[in-house]
């Protein structure tokens, strides 16, 4: 095939002298025509066609206005045009072709953002500083002062056209949701350039630190952390490690069982038995993959990271489900403006999936299900729907569980129970009665902040019918946002444009 050649331009000039000239006359204060020729060497344009000439070719204030805050919301330009369309009655009202509006978007960028990829790399150019991009706003900021104590250390791929790693600090809200604290946008992969974001994110966060960090396990980001957070626990992303396994071992079977056994809530010595027939059973006892895994064991083994708060990160879904969300928002096709942009839709989205939850944890009170209806009812009252919902099984489990033998201390009474049918299975929680302290060798309530099963048996046992304070995990609660000043954390963007556009119907 021929190679194609664009068509030169049409020849739309005559030579026409048709015209009219008028001047102001300051003494009448009007103006006066003083020239006028009326012959024409053409044929007249048919007035149906002359909102398409250049000179006619406006997008009034409101047009505008429309046009932006729907591609904030992430309709394409073409969309936007059809939809003007039909708000003037047709096409051939609106006035403008979509050319024109691609125009006036670029024009209304430029007068309001610039082309910040242009200036990044200019600087960079011209002064060898400004290499990336932080930025946190001040809801994620409120958040990350309540909900610090697990952030998650992100890096994604292929989010804008120039493939700049997206860095994403996530966290957990009091209703189990994933909320994000800051993003970055970084040039480079190295421990410099994260140890970099890392105090970037300390000055956001006013020096404040979290007290577990998890991350993919890339070398440059766990030596940045070693470097700024030293007494942070330092836990690896499962859902990471399980692709990594899957790549390493390309065995379905081998990630199935190595999955159960890295979250298994094993004993360390089960978990040691369990490791040894995985590696055996598969022929993997030389494979570098796994000798360096089991190094570092510490790090991704729950029978290891027991007891260590990590707010419900112990599952993969979590992870995956950020990634499935940020594909939904952004992609290799935007530029850096764009980008930022439709980040800021998604951040937004999940603000409001939280104020939706909080407007379901206000919504009615479930009803009782189990026969420690007391117990039951506290925790409605007291918990996030969603918090609820995971405490109440343990509840229900209380049943079988039987107490084996009870030891009284002198500060302290120690209760030995197992479950009905499985004496080989036990757990001892110890009481300390003048302070209310509870503490269970299952951990879970140190893992994850709700009472577990064993200690609901004690309150029961005692006939304590309200959850103690020392049990109360502030960020799960309903309340734990009282302090703020907007405690939903919602901006109602959505509400001001709504009416925006009702103005600019009742404009036109």
């Amino acid at each position: 095939m021929e190679k194609r050649k664009k068509e030169p331009r049409l020849e739309t000039r005559t030579g026409c002298e048709a015209r009219m000239d008028v001047k102001f006359v300051p003494k009448t204060g009007r103006w006066h025509i003083f020239y006028f020729f009326d012959e024409h060497n053409h044929d007249l344009l048919d007035t149906q066609f002359s909102a398409l000439l250049p000179a006619h070719r406006k997008m009034s204030e409101a047009d505008i206005m429309q046009m932006m805050n729907m591609l904030k919301s992430g309709i394409s330009t073409s969309q936007i045009f059809g939809l003007l369309a039909s708000q003037a009655g047709g096409y051939e009202f609106v006035g403008y072709g979509p050319k024109y509006m691609y125009n006036e978007i670029a024009r209304q960028r430029r007068q309001i953002f610039g082309d910040a990829a242009r200036v990044l790399k200019k600087l960079e150019a011209m002064r060898g500083l400004l290499r990336n991009l932080f930025w946190s706003d001040g809801i994620s900021q409120l958040d990350y002062r309540l909900f610090r104590d697990v952030i998650a250390f992100d890096a994604m791929y292929k989010k804008n056209k120039y493939s700049c790693p997206l860095v994403i600090f996530s966290g957990v809200n009091h209703h189990n949701q994933t909320i994000i604290f800051a993003a970055a946008l970084i040039v480079d992969e190295t421990t410099y350039t994260y140890i970099w974001l890392l105090h970037q994110l300390m000055f956001a966060m006013k020096g404040k630190t979290p007290t577990s960090i998890i991350t993919d396990g890339a070398m440059a980001i766990r030596n940045a952390v070693r470097d700024v957070f030293p007494e942070v626990r330092h836990r690896l992303c499962a859902w990471h490690l399980i692709r990594i396994a899957t790549s390493n071992v390309g065995k379905p079977s081998f990630t199935s069982k190595f999955r159960k056994i890295m979250l298994g809530d094993y004993e360390i010595p089960v978990f040691k038995r369990k490791w040894v027939q995985l590696i055996k059973e598969f022929g993997l006892e030389d494979k570098p993959w796994v000798i360096n895994m089991y190094k570092e064991k510490h790090m991704w083994a729950t029978a290891y990271i027991r007891g260590n708060f990590f707010a419900g990160f112990r599952t993969t879904s979590r992870c995956e489900g950020l990634h499935s969300v940020m594909a939904r928002y952004v992609g290799s096709r935007y530029d850096l403006t764009s980008f930022v942009e439709h980040f800021q839709r998604c951040v937004a989205h999940l603000r409001f999936k939280e104020f939706n939850a909080d407007y379901e944890s206000t919504r009615g009170v479930p009803v009782m299900q189990t026969c420690i209806e007391l117990l039951e009812r506290y925790a409605a009252e007291l918990y996030t729907h969603e918090i609820f919902l995971f405490f109440r099984p343990f509840l229900s489990r209380v049943g079988p569980m039987r107490v084996l033998n009870i030891e009284n201390n002198d500060d302290c009474i120690k209760y030995i129970m197992c479950k009905h049918g499985r004496p080989d299975f036990m757990w001892t929680v110890d009481f300390r009665q003048e302070e209310m302290i509870f503490m269970c060798t299952c951990l879970r309530m140190e893992s994850f902040g709700i009472p577990c099963e064993h200690i609901v048996k004690v309150l029961v046992d005692r006939d304590i019918c309200e959850i103690p304070q020392s049990l109360v995990l502030d960020r799960w609660t309903k309340k734990v946002k009282s302090t703020l000043n907007d405690p939903s954390g919602f901006t109602r963007d959505a509400v001001v444009i709504s009416r925006q556009s009702a103005l600019i119907e009742f404009s036109k």
